[in-house]
């Protein structure tokens, strides 16, 4: 079981700074998870394999592959933006 000071010590590693009364409430919140956690802890899980996914699903990935739509020139000349240097020359996204 955890006491105040052991929680203020813990508040201080982290470099949080607590009230008296969120002490008490967060003691009261730890013990309870450490309660959970030697519940766990009683559980025999020897013969358990780990994992780390349930589903079974195997990664799938293709190899990228370069597709071209039409050619340069051809966008080029469909676009109602200006071009510049053979780039078209688009609105900025990023003001200050």
């Amino acid at each position: 079981m955890l006491n105040a000071e052991q929680v203020q010590h813990i508040a201080k590693l982290a470099r949080l700074g607590l009230k008296d009364d969120e002490v008490t409430k967060f003691a009261g919140q730890l013990n309870d998870i450490f309660g959970h956690i030697e519940v766990l802890n009683e559980v025999d899980a020897g013969n358990v394999e780990p994992t780390s996914q349930v589903t079974g699903l195997l990664n799938v990935s293709r190899e990228d592959k370069e597709e071209r739509f039409c050619e340069k020139a051809e966008l080029l000349g469909c676009t109602k933006l200006p071009v510049e240097k053979d780039q078209i020359r688009v609105k900025p996204v990023i003001t200050q």
